[in-house]
């Protein structure tokens, strides 16, 4: 990166330096915290003959050289009282591995949970170690075993505040029923472990166990339930000396055979009813220090990963998916910088959007209709991917990631004649990001840069930005044994492209730089680079008694774009949020637990306009008999929408206030239902929205278990955008009433044969229908009046022609057809469904066989018909595609 570029992205934001002052003033001023839990002590030792076999039995000699653990306390239901039933640990080391043994006492083991489910889900009863080798009091190893013998592990982050599931180190468990109980055997080699190079090591440590049957969990070294973090609260595990840390080497080689069946389309030479590949690729794990791990994939392929849900979108903005993809989730906490408060590292306004690397191409080239055909790329292929995270033993969290996608070309046939057609640029994508922890992490300070650099050579694909570039710092200052804290974030981002890309970003719906109303900013037709900034200011306490609280404040600039490789919904918004809790957690009454909260928000523009402003109260509960309940109440003041003319002028939209209610029953029993609705409803008449959902989970057994979740929507805004039209050098625009239906059925079948070989089946069928009518223009937007912002088209002004498909408009009342628009109706329909069956043949060496369908159908009718929906959705030719994948683990 060139340095005249980095000093352009910077440059004129004097913001910052100001905030790194006030960084440092903060520090001094705040001062250090201190620990007031009284802190536990395990010693180990190392054992010389040999390493211990893990079979769940514990009847190695080696396990007599070190003394029980114990003495466990009680955090919930009843915090601070003795456990239900005794939990003792042993913790043995060689060069290698560590190993923990542990016996779960149980009075009544017929009672002993031991279902099977999916790694890293958690259910049944289980035993739990907390490793936190580093010692920074920040971050720590989780390793969980339940009684069946399923792994789950996290890496814990942010003191606890973030626990990462998609970390998947590979080490040993096993276990075994007694008549007293259960055993569980662990090995963990030091290779997944993070140390520094030193004689003698003290570990941060903490033994969680959970008896499903009373939903208790009890910890070795107590924490109570108000106090802030986690990792900082842990005992300590003594003993281990002389040990060297490991370079972990691992690559996975795989092979990939596909099979697709489609629907045969006749002239189409791409399109001939089945499709043959095969492919192949590597994967790698490497320890580039003990402290830093590079992990890279060359060729990869995701065919195992499930669809993304269906929806209809008829927002102006684009559709936020998560990620599903091994390689970008795993680790990728250290790759997060949201911009907004309130404490969600995975909210969604964020530097980095992982599903921007290897998306759908963005150009699609224009066909001669049943002439030319095309062979087009359904994602940018991956070139290769690297991710280098990890955290040093001075307090230094590391995280970069780079990327390249190449050329995409989509292959075009005219009556035999061939030619490609570029349809998405060669890409490079950066992420880099730092933190330091101060002071055990009461301080900690950060920052992250991104990149994107595209080398178009297609003009059709000009409108793309040619380079990008964003950057963030963050603070974040504990106090008072971290019960209270403040955050401080600040981001900046520049655009470099040609004047027609720029003018389209311009007019984007992240921007709207059109809007006639907001006379603060417009669009520069001969502009090539786009800069802004945004930020937050945080207070909270997060810890000490019953009450909790935050209080932020975000802005994000009119030129602030991030979308190249992060994810921004909308720009040029100053908004407040304020919540309060009040939590008990003592079991009282009927109740285990109960937490009120209120919630207070309010927004404006850059021009200093209020926006929008809401309040909402809302209670959870769980009860005795483990069934839970929660309600909310809001209500939404009127707000100015400045997306909801596409880029016309602010549309004052009326007040509104909700209700939703949510009910869950036991789900410690084989059958487990919930429910939830929620209603809508905006003053003047102007809308009802309505929402139902419920789940169903049947478990016959502890291998298998049915999941069945429908949801149903009915929606009928009386203000639903249409269409802007242009007549007589003005825009109109066209607003109406819209009902919209939606059903859809999440279904999913897990059967564990082993806690190694699943079958898991998810599927989903979706259908849609809005049907629009009462067409009104709009005259006055943002009008005191609710009935005089818009103009309802009367019977002699409109006029629907059946031939063409549209709507005709004389608004001048001469018998001419002024401007027209074609009918809005739709019905969409689709089917997505995933079939896997996983076995990891040995530790980290695994194949997949998946048959994934898809169907997917539309039409203009409006009418929502269940059954004649379905119908049409299973008269469509599925395209089916059967996949085999199979990974080898190599060790070097």
């Amino acid at each position: 990166m060139s340095l005249y570029i980095l000093n352009d992205v910077f440059k004129n934001i004097g913001f910052m330096k100001n905030l790194l002052l006030l960084l440092f003033v903060t520090i001094t001023i705040l001062g250090y915290s201190q620990d007031t839990i009284q802190k536990k002590s395990y010693k180990t030792q190392k054992i010389a003959n040999g390493p211990i076999v893990i079979d769940g039995v514990m009847d190695d000699e080696s396990w007599n050289l070190v003394e029980w653990g114990g003495d466990f306390i009680q955090r919930s239901p009843y915090e601070g009282k003795p456990p239900s039933q005794p939990t003792y640990f042993k913790i043995l080391y060689d060069d290698n591995n560590l190993y923990v043994g542990v016996l779960n006492y149980d009075s009544v083991p017929s009672e002993i949970d031991r279902r099977m489910c999916r790694r890293d889900d958690f259910e049944g009863d289980f035993i739990e170690i907390n490793i936190d080798s580093y010692n920074d009091q920040m971050t720590a190893f989780s390793f969980t075993l339940n009684a069946a013998g399923v792994r789950g592990d996290e890496a814990i982050t942010e003191d606890g505040n973030n626990w990462d599931e998609t970390w998947d180190p590979i080490w040993y468990g096993k276990t075994s029923m007694i008549d007293s109980g259960w055993v569980a055997e662990i090995k963990i080699p030091f290779t997944q472990l993070r140390f520094g190079k030193k004689a003698n090591h003290s570990w941060g440590m903490q033994f969680t166990r959970r008896i499903y049957r009373n939903e208790e969990r009890s910890l070795w070294q107590f924490v109570p339930r108000d106090a802030s973090g986690w990792v900082h609260n842990f005992g300590t595990l003594e003993g281990i000396n002389d040990i060297k840390p490991k370079r972990q080497v691992d690559l996975f080689p795989y092979i990939v055979a596909k099979q697709e069946y489609l629907e045969k389309e006749e002239g189409n030479p791409y399109a001939t009813g089945k499709k043959s590949t095969l492919s192949g690729g590597i994967d790698g794990k490497v320890g580039i220090t003990n402290d830093l791990t590079l992990d890279f994939t060359i060729n990869p392929d995701f065919g195992q990963v499930e669809a993304d849900p269906s929806e209809v979108n008829l927002t102006a903005f684009e559709t936020y998916f998560s990620e599903k993809r091994p390689f970008f989730i795993e680790g990728n906490n250290i790759l997060n910088f949201p911009i907004s408060g309130g404490g969600n590292s995975m909210a969604r306004d964020n530097l980095f959007y992982s599903r921007r690397i290897g998306r759908l191409p963005h150009y699609y080239p224009d066909l001669i209709e049943g002439e030319e055909y095309a062979d087009f790329p359904e994602n940018t292929t991956i070139l290769g991917a690297f991710k280098l995270t990890g955290k040093t033993k001075n307090g230094w969290s590391i995280g970069v990631m780079e990327s390249i996608t190449p050329r995409e070309n989509a292959e075009i046939d005219l009556k035999g004649e061939k030619r490609k057609e570029e349809v998405e640029p060669f890409t490079n994508y950066f992420v880099g990001r730092v933190q330091k922890d101060i002071n055990k992490g009461n301080t900690i300070i950060g920052g992250m840069f991104t990149s994107t650099n595209r080398k178009i050579t297609n003009a059709e694909i000009d409108f793309l930005p040619k380079s990008a570039y964003s950057g963030g710092i963050d603070f974040t200052q504990y106090w008072k044994n971290k019960a209270y804290y403040i955050r401080l974030k600040a981001v900046v981002s520049r655009v470099n492209a040609d004047s027609i890309a720029m003018t389209n970003i311009q007019r984007s719906s992240v921007h709207y730089f059109q809007r006639p109303d907001a006379d603060y900013i417009h669009v520069d037709s001969s502009r090539t680079s786009l800069t802004g900034q945004g930020g937050t200011v945080e207070f909270g306490k997060s810890g000490e008694g019953h009450i909790r609280y935050v209080a932020w404040v975000t802005w994000r600039s009119p030129g602030l774009e991030l979308n190249d490789v992060g994810y921004l919904r909308s720009g040029d918004e100053v908004f407040q949020v304020f919540w309060l809790q009040y939590g008990i957690w003592e079991p009282f009454s009927i109740f285990r637990e109960m937490r009120i909260n209120y919630n207070q928000w309010s927004g404006w523009d850059f021009g200093g306009r209020n926006n929008y402003w809401g309040t909402n109260i809302n209670m959870n509960m769980d009860f005795k008999n483990h069934w839970s309940f929660s309600y909310g109440i809001n209500l939404s003041g009127k707000y100015l929408s400045k997306s909801f003319l596409r880029g016309g002028p602010s549309m004052k939209k009326p007040a509104d206030w909700n209700f939703w209610a949510w009910l869950g029953t036991d789900g410690r029993k084989k059958i487990r239902l919930s429910f939830n609705y929620s209603i809508n409803k905006n003053f003047h008449n102007a809308g009802v929205f309505n929402f139902y959902n419920a789940n169903v989970t049947y478990r016959p057994n502890d291998a298998l278990k049915i999941t069945a979740g429908p949801f149903y929507s009915d929606i009928t805004p009386t203000l639903q955008y249409v269409e802007t039209l242009d007549y007589d050098n003005k825009d109109k625009y066209i607003i109406g009433r819209m009902h919209q239906s939606t059903f859809g059925l999440s279904m999913r079948l897990e059967y564990y044969i082993t806690p190694d070989l699943s079958v898991q089946y998810y599927g989903q069928p979706f259908i849609s229908a809005g049907n629009y009518s009462e067409f009104k223009r709009v005259t006055d937007p943002v009008a005191d009046e609710f009935y005089d912002r818009y103009h309802q088209f009367t019977a002699d002004e409109i006029s629907y022609d059946e031939e063409s498909n549209t709507y005709n408009i004389d608004e001048n009342h001469d018998q001419k057809t002024d401007y027209s628009f074609s009918n809005p109706n739709f019905n969409f329909m689709q089917f997505r469904s995933n079939l896997v069956v996983r076995w990891e043949y040995l530790p980290g060496s695994t194949a997949y066989f998946v048959w994934s369908q898809g169907r997917t159908t539309s039409n203009d009718v409006g009418e929502f018909s269940f059954n004649n929906n379905m119908d049409d959705l299973f008269d469509v030719q599925p395209h089916n595609i059967f996949l085999i994948k199979i990974s080898y683990r190599l060790q070097l």
